[in-house]
């Protein structure tokens, strides 16, 4: 495990090395691993690409823009940034996810990222770990097609659920109001295993469905 050559693919060099070392500690290596890290590296991701979003699309609505977010921070972008960084390599695991593969599995490897960006924002505060972001997300935002915000809520929600081995959302009309020609639907998403529900609206029961998942989504990402 060399972590100078990390920090060099990460490009942000670390005062408290011990930081890096935390973020890529697996919980099945013992005490000292990265989840606290984790949990903090994933906010202050969602933070930097939501401005990254704001200021590249000035005309972009706040729908789109949350689309766009959900699609950037979500496991997959995680993985194929973090195998870049060939941060397999560097991960700290017990025996058992050694043997298993834990190294190349996505979801290990996405939590190790977030919690990497946790370190750095730790070690340098909020600028080095936007412009670490930045850096790293740079092919991914300059890829990205405003027309085309990419997968749908639901999409993402289902695999979100699947990733985390969890029975897939429950969907269920509240109410609907006003004539045939200007409906307005309120649709509830459930993810009872996890306890979470949100409420969605739109002219349509799909479009309503639609903004629930992402409401519920975006709970499960903080």
């Amino acid at each position: 495990m060399n972590l100078d050559s990390l920090q060099e693919r990460v490009g942000y060099a670390f005062r408290k090395p011990e930081l890096l070392q935390q973020a890529v500690t697996h919980r099945s290596h013992g005490n000292g691993h990265n989840e606290r890290l984790e949990f903090l590296g994933d906010s202050v991701l969602n933070c930097v690409i939501a401005e990254e979003l704001y200021r590249r699309h000035p005309r972009l609505k706040e729908g789109d823009l949350s689309r766009l977010r959900a699609n950037l921070v979500r496991q997959e972008s995680l993985h194929q940034i973090a195998q870049s960084l060939e941060l397999g390599g560097c991960l700290r695991l017990g025996e058992g996810e050694l043997k298993s593969g834990g190294h190349a599995r996505p979801s290990i490897l996405a939590d190790a990222l977030e919690a990497v960006f946790g370190a750095i924002f730790l070690d340098g505060e909020f600028s080095a770990a936007r412009a670490a972001i930045t850096r790293l997300y740079q092919p991914l935002l300059d890829g990205l097609d405003p027309k085309s915000p990419g997968k749908d809520p639901k999409t993402l929600l289902q695999e979100l659920m699947q990733s985390r081995h969890v029975p897939l959302p429950v969907y269920a009309v509240v109410s609907t109001e006003g004539a045939a020609h200007s409906q307005r639907f309120e649709v509830e998403c459930t993810v009872e295993k996890l306890g979470v529900r949100a409420l969605g609206f739109g002219a349509s029961r799909r479009a309503a469905e639609q903004d629930a998942a992402l409401r519920v989504f975006e709970q499960l990402r903080k």
